[in-house]
């Protein structure tokens, strides 16, 4: 009696402990196609990713110069926004735009500044400082318009289309920055060119350039599915250098 006890026991033991294991082998097969079909999704997601990147660095590459000398004569520069200050510091990206799009101007391949950047509450205002900071460098006051509602970079081209209505322009940002305005400029009917200003040598360049990656992807899906500006409003004009024996005009939108 009791060695029947004792092999009953030893019985569902083993028996306990072949379930145990069909469940841990169970569980091991859920977790390794987890991991695997994760792992897919991340590599598609990589792929994408990169082929977005690569996809508006090609279609856009003949369209930026990297030279006033490049730029032919265009009516109005559109300068995509950024803000002035970054960690305490003046924001190199920034100094760099102003620069270029002051240059630009005094060239004379250009006969007047769009500024485009956000505005969305009182205590930021990348629209006032670009305009300030181009007087500073000789740019006149009565070449220069504001966009205070350029949140994005395709709130800021298709305002350029639809509310000053421009169906050219150049473009100026740094060329990663570039591509992307480039990029939407195509989508929505305007003859853009870009003129990219210089990189600063700062070190987290490489840091902003990976965050490019998935402002392209944005970019990509926005035209995709149409996505308008956060706000349009009502059509405004753009100031311009008038010509020799000319008045002062100014481009207005149909």
């Amino acid at each position: 009696m009791k060695s029947s006890v004792v092999e009953t026991s030893a019985e569902h033991i083993q028996l306990l402990a072949a379930m145990g294991h069909d469940k841990w082998q169970c569980w091991r097969r859920t977790i390794w196609l987890f991991a695997k079909y994760l792992f897919m999704v991340l590599l598609l997601t990589i792929a994408l990713a990169l082929s977005a990147d690569f996809f508006i660095s090609f279609q856009t590459q003949s369209q930026v110069m990297t030279q006033i000398e490049q730029v032919p004569p265009t009516p109005v520069a559109l300068v995509l926004g950024t803000t002035r200050w970054h960690e305490g510091r003046p924001n190199q990206y920034y100094r760099a735009r102003i620069e270029t799009a002051a240059a630009l101007y005094h060239s004379g391949r250009v006969r007047g500044i769009l500024v485009s950047g956000d505005n969305a509450s009182i205590y930021y205002n990348e629209p006032r400082f670009m305009r300030k900071d181009l007087i500073a460098l000789g740019v006149p006051d009565t070449v220069i318009t504001s966009d205070y509602a350029g949140f994005r970079t395709l709130d800021s081209i298709v305002r350029a289309k639809k509310v000053f209505g421009l169906d050219e322009i150049v473009v100026i940002s740094q060329r990663f920055h570039v591509e992307r305005a480039l990029f939407i400029a195509q989508h929505v009917g305007i003859r853009a060119i870009g003129l990219a200003a210089p990189n600063p040598t700062a070190p987290g360049l490489m840091k902003t350039r990976v965050r490019e990656v998935p402002a392209r992807i944005i970019a990509v899906f926005d035209i995709m599915i149409d996505r308008p500006p956060r706000f349009l409003g009502a059509a405004e004009s753009v100031k311009l250098r008038s010509l020799p024996d000319e008045s002062p005009i100014s481009i207005l939108p149909p």
